[in-house]
């Protein structure tokens, strides 16, 4: 059965959703989008994501479509069409002439990691791709995503799982589909969004987890030999949730403490959020 979305008020099979689309989103990339996870009926942090898109629709006049309580409910019925239990589902807004905007909402069924590779951790190349420290689209979830799919790209074909991207300082940034955490000696740190990278829905879990906990988690500029040197490190984001990072360019990360003290805590307390936050 072919897949069925949700573009500009009417359900559409894929091979036609495309054609009624403006092209000045083609030309620039002019759009935004929020990658969310369905599981347990319900969409993970889904007012988190709304929000979010919202705000950046803001900042890059982009006109947003519809009130929030329609949009939601469009993206249910989107959901309930395509039946999937576990779900990947994209909200795509693009930039269009005049006083409104096209919407695309698809719905795919997600495959998760097994529970081998979350025991395993990623792999990561280092882009030879460099972000700007600073930039407003850094902080924004864009469909301008030439930068974060080079950096991909150049991962898989060096046979690793993902690319961690750097700013144009030398600082650590992201990586090209989530966020960067490390820890040494008990205490956590993670890239400041001065840096270039993007203020993530799951990133923002696990600050809320760690002050929950009277956990501190340092904003700031780090450098690879930082990452280097910490005893663990795990990536986040709203799809996979939290990952150990096991290697960087083929070096171990964490040799001198391969329990993975903060790493195993915040995947648990994740984990157990993941079927009630919506």
């Amino acid at each position: 059965m072919e897949e069925i979305v949700f573009l500009n008020g009417k359900f559409l099979p894929q091979s036609q959703a495309w054609l009624p689309l403006t092209r000045i989103d083609l030309l620039y990339g002019w759009g935004l989008f929020e990658t969310m996870r369905r599981y347990n009926n319900k969409i993970v942090y889904f007012d988190r994501h709304l929000l979010r898109i919202k705000d950046s629709s803001k900042l890059i006049a982009v006109n947003f479509p519809y009130p929030l309580a329609r949009l939601r409910k469009y993206i249910e019925e989107t959901v309930k069409i395509n039946g999937f239990y576990d779900a990947r589902v994209r909200l795509t807004i693009l930039k269009k002439s005049g006083k409104t905007a096209d919407t695309l909402i698809t719905v795919k069924k997600y495959l998760p990691f097994s529970a081998a590779k979350y025991k395993q951790g990623f792999s990561c190349a280092v882009s030879p791709l460099k972000q700007g420290h600073g930039s407003l689209l850094a902080n924004l979830k864009t469909t301008n995503r030439i930068l974060f799919e080079l950096s991909y790209l150049a991962a898989k074909n060096k046979r690793f799982d993902e690319s961690i991207i750097l700013n144009n300082r030398g600082y650590l940034a992201e990586a090209s589909r989530s966020n960067i955490f490390f820890a040494r000696d008990n205490e956590i740190f993670t890239p400041g969004l001065e840096c270039g990278c993007l203020d993530g829905i799951t990133r923002k879990v696990v600050f809320d987890i760690a002050e929950r906990q009277g956990i501190k988690i340092y904003r700031g500029n780090f450098t690879l030999r930082d990452l280097a040197a910490a005893d663990e490190a795990f990536l986040t984001n709203s799809l996979m949730g939290i990952m150990p990072l096991k290697s960087v360019e083929n070096h171990l990360v964490g040799q001198r403490s391969p329990r993975r003290k903060f790493t195993n805590f915040f995947m648990e307390k994740y984990n157990l959020l993941l079927g009630q936050k919506v």
